[in-house]
């Protein structure tokens, strides 16, 4: 069965987390522990429990072997309303659901449900998608990975990829506004994620741009010529390189180790001084992909 995208993250989170030592492991672990709440969500950068930050909480804590409880995750699920969501929200809520089987009942129940296609919200019913544009690169890439999670097959291969040409630039970049002349890494990185599971043929052009913006530090910016690299914009560049087996132009090791703080987790610039799990999963992941 080919991997998910989903599935390429875990795999790559714990490629991360084996290149650790134990203490620089222990570090991490303690960091996401600190950020779970008493019903085993994950807190947002303001204290409170949020789904999309549970994801990335939950990814950690099964990748590092975090316990959490089956009775908490369970109705901590039962308790939200997948159907007033947006879309990125409703994409991690139903990702949360996969990783509670996984962590729950193993991988020969969550193997087994993946066979399986669970209900979903059509993408019409979303009145809230990214940039407001359900055809944007980062949209089809959330909407295309829903899809997969969900066991549902993706049957109008041609029209996304006809779809994501009208956001292609000349330079091979993307991004999320339709006549932009201006790429940006998340739209770019998006793309060649679809591109990847639907036709790595027309990705050429594209990962020759996105080798080209990673600076001599090993980080990568969120739109050319922005004075300040991040780790998000540098982990999912990573990611998808590696996806492709696109070697970086430039080592990213000390880039990353720059963004280590020393409470465990991880900084989304080498400017800030605080963390979350959302950053901490892009620390380990850039790990993973390097």
């Amino acid at each position: 069965m080919r991997d998910t995208i989903s599935m390429k993250l875990l795999k790559t989170l714990q490629r991360g987390k084996k290149s650790l030592s134990r203490e620089a492991q222990s570090r991490i672990v303690h960091f996401v522990r600190s950020q779970r709440l008493e019903d085993d969500s994950f807190m947002d950068k303001s204290g409170k429990p949020d789904i999309y930050y549970t994801l990335f909480g939950w990814m950690l804590s099964y990748v590092l072997g975090i316990r959490l409880t089956n009775e908490k995750m369970t109705a901590y699920l039962a308790a939200q309303h997948p159907e007033q969501m947006d879309l990125i929200h409703y994409a991690a809520y139903m990702r949360c659901r996969q990783l509670c089987d996984l962590m729950i009942g193993g991988k020969g129940r969550f193997l087994l449900r993946s066979f399986a296609s669970l209900d979903i919200r059509a993408l019409d019913q979303f009145a809230d998608v990214p940039h407001n544009d359900p055809q944007s690169p980062y949209s089809h890439y959330v909407w295309l990975s829903l899809l997969q999670d969900t066991g549902h097959k993706i049957t109008d291969k041609e029209q996304i990829l006809d779809s994501l040409s009208h956001y292609q630039l000349s330079s091979g970049g993307f991004s999320n506004l339709p006549n932009s002349g201006v790429a940006s890494t998340n739209a770019t990185v998006a793309a060649l994620a679809v591109m990847g599971e639907l036709d790595q043929s027309k990705a050429q052009d594209s990962l020759s741009y996105l080798q080209q913006l990673q600076q001599e530090t090993g980080g990568f910016c969120a739109v050319q010529g922005s004075p300040l690299p991040d780790l998000l914009s540098t982990a999912t560049s990573l990611f998808i390189l590696r996806c492709y087996a696109t070697a970086p132009l430039y080592s990213a090791a000390a880039f990353i180790e720059a963004h280590w703080l020393d409470t465990g987790g991880f900084s989304a610039t080498i400017l800030e001084e605080s963390s979350d799990v959302e950053y901490t999963f892009y620390g380990l992941l850039a790990l993973g992909s390097v």
